[in-house]
């Protein structure tokens, strides 16, 4: 059986702390050029969902002519308020 020893101790500590800076140090590295590309997928998401919105609603446009009835239901009564 092994003892606890304040060697190890301080080697232990010692490793903990290297492994914090170093990850400290990558994540200050990697994590602004991860976040940026992040960011662009985003961004390319949104500008092909605007196109093909904007593609469905000239398609609509063009297909689709509205056409107007022009049937006489009835004539127009003007209703006023009596007090």
């Amino acid at each position: 059986m092994q003892e606890a020893s304040l060697n190890n101790l301080v080697r232990t500590l010692f490793y903990i702390l290297l492994f914090y800076y170093i990850f400290k140090f990558v994540a200050r590295l990697l994590l602004p050029v991860l976040a940026q590309k992040v960011v662009e997928k985003a961004n390319q998401q949104m500008e092909d969902k605007f196109r093909q919105h904007q593609q469905q609603s000239q398609q609509q446009t063009t297909s689709t002519s509205p056409e107007k009835s022009k049937e006489v239901v009835g004539e127009y009564i003007d209703f006023e308020e009596v007090d």
